[in-house]
């Protein structure tokens, strides 16, 4: 049974990095890999991360899978899934991603681990490494949009000092 693991750092809080991983119907907002993605069964129309919760979504490639919500949680900020159906070769898929906060520097730590049974032995090495750079993949595109997004949330503008127009940076206004 192989175990893919991939951890790394986002820079933002843990916080507005769940904002983003918790939406288990958003990751074409996210991962350059994903580039669409609808709910089936969901709870209720406004739905976007209901236990039990199947999302469709299409590859860059052109191929379709279907994943289903086992588990997530707003204490833990972790979401558990498993395939339903895929073009890979594997079979009793499950995932799970982790964020953690990194209270010394206000940034996260991102785990996304999964292990699946191979459907074909010979391939079970390579199906690895696609299911390793999915998650390298979608965690950088991650950790480079919440840069990004923090950057300018973090951005005054006002230079020395604080420009007094509420920009939230943190000085004094200038006199």
């Amino acid at each position: 049974m192989p175990r893919v693991y991939y951890s790394t750092i986002l820079s933002a809080p843990v916080e507005e990095a769940w904002e983003v991983v918790r939406d288990f119907n958003g990751l074409p907002n996210w991962h350059p890999g994903i580039t669409a993605s609808e709910l089936e069964d969901a709870c209720s129309p406004d739905c976007e991360a209901c236990v039990g919760s199947v999302r469709h979504f299409q590859l860059a490639n052109g191929e379709w899978m279907r994943e289903q919500l086992l588990s997530l949680s707003d204490l833990d900020f972790s979401v558990t899934y498993t395939i339903l159906e895929t073009g890979m070769k594997l079979k009793n898929y499950v995932a799970t991603l982790k964020l953690t906060p990194v209270t010394a520097t206000d940034e996260t730590f991102a785990e996304w681990e999964a292990v699946f049974d191979a459907t074909d032995s010979a391939s079970e090495e390579e199906t690895a490494e696609i299911v390793h750079g999915v998650f390298s993949e979608g965690l950088e595109n991650l950790d480079d949009m919440l840069l990004e997004a923090y950057a300018e949330d973090s951005e005054c503008g006002c230079g020395e000092g604080c420009c007094g127009s509420g920009c939230g940076c943190g000085g004094e206004e200038d006199e």
